[in-house]
């Protein structure tokens, strides 16, 4: 989730309604937009504030400025264009005093495996009574007056949940544990998990115990840079008023890099729900169309390999504790060679090798590593490597 100072966003009529395809990726929504007459694919980050992030490939115009964004956990500086004109799908959007980040995305299309020349953020729609319609893939954009106060939930399918006073052109919620504890999440699109939130506030909540390590320890992918998280098994929450026995969180083991939020809620869980935010009056309805609120915890063996170009190499970064991959003797240091039967790539990026790697809990995976030398063959059972 990424944060700068607010800019108004004004619709290019604010008695119409209109609709915006998008696609599906595997974890993302893409969005065709035009900026500064630059046909451009965009993921829709709705934990993004601004309202554009372009690849600093792509020739928008020069740098006027510079600008310190902030995600999950660091800080970094990128350089500003001055957006002229903003098209999403056909419809123009007229932006007052609006800014183009400009900064490398080439890892946003690797993390979600799904081309993106950069991101769509919330300064674009929040000056309308914005519906992201998973059922039909496409934006409903309403004028302001539509009031969605008016709605009557039924806390069964539909819900009604108010924001909460805090950040700037974002959507906090709130997440209560079976306790009655609070925890304070984004809406968050850009995010590919269920949810995310750190160490620290799982102990603050009484969901973590302060004196013990998480027994399997992963790598994930922010704006800043990777991170140590794990997969954390949680029941009983209340998720944006939606009831949820049992879910998987992504934990990153590192302290939030901002003091008002615990993290961020993404698609894994949104993709349930036809979602409408009206900002103004600080209310979002949530209809659940799927019928689904959970998710389920994927299969690992338990390998964590990074891609060495210069070296063409894979090298095996880390084996989780107890994991398939361990129990068989694999260890850190190996060279991975193939999965699956497929020749491993130097070239291939994180998430592809994860993705790989992870599956179905309980099926079957052939890898072929090097240790000193030495070619060894395994078939390993997948499982589901959660912490309690």
């Amino acid at each position: 989730m990424l944060i700068l100072s607010a800019l108004a966003v004004m619709a290019l009529s604010a008695q119409d309604t209109f609709e915006v395809p998008f696609k599906m990726g595997e974890n993302a929504i893409i969005v065709d937009a035009t900026v500064n007459n630059h046909p451009l694919s965009l993921l829709f980050d709705s934990g993004f504030a601004g309202s554009v992030v372009a690849d600093d490939n792509i020739n928008l115009g020069e740098p006027d400025g510079t600008i310190n964004l902030r995600d999950f956990v660091g800080q970094f500086q990128a350089k500003t264009v001055k957006i002229k004109s903003l098209k999403l799908g056909s419809v123009p959007i007229q932006v007052a005093e609006p800014e183009a980040v400009e900064q490398p995305a080439a890892h946003l299309t690797e993390a979600y495996d799904t081309h993106t020349d950069g991101i769509l953020g919330f300064q674009a729609i929040e000056n309308y009574v914005t519906e992201i319609n998973f059922q039909t893939n496409k934006f409903i954009f309403h004028p302001k007056s539509y009031d969605i106060t008016q709605k009557t939930p039924d806390n069964k399918k539909t819900f009604l949940v108010k924001m909460l006073p805090l950040g700037a052109n974002s959507v906090e919620l709130s997440v209560l544990t079976d306790q009655g504890k609070k925890m304070i999440l984004a809406l968050d699109t850009g995010n590919a998990f269920y949810a995310t939130t750190h160490r620290d506030v799982l102990e603050r909540v009484g969901l973590w115990d302060a004196s013990k390590d998480p027994k399997f320890l992963s790598q994930s992918m922010v704006a800043s840079g990777p991170v140590a998280t794990w997969e954390k098994k949680l029941q009983g929450l209340t998720i944006f008023g939606v009831p949820v026995p049992t879910s998987y969180w992504d934990v990153i083991d590192l302290p939030s890099s901002d003091a008002d939020g615990d993290g961020t809620v993404g698609i894994q869980f949104l993709r349930n729900f036809n979602i409408m935010v009206d900002y103004d009056r600080r209310r979002v309805w949530l209809e659940n169309f799927s019928g689904e609120v959970a998710n389920e915890p994927e299969g690992s063996v338990g390998i964590f390999a990074d891609p060495d170009k210069a070296r063409g190499i894979v090298s095996i970064e880390h084996v989780a504790p107890g994991s398939p991959a361990e129990k068989a003797g694999i260890a850190r240091g190996d060279h991975l060679l193939e999965i699956a039967g497929t020749e491993v790539s130097p070239n291939w990026t994180l998430r592809q090798l994860a993705t790989k790697l992870k599956g179905k809990p309980g099926s079957d995976i052939e890898v072929a590593v090097s240790h000193d030398g030495s070619l060894a063959r395994y078939t390993l059972k997948r499982m589901a490597l959660f912490n309690e």
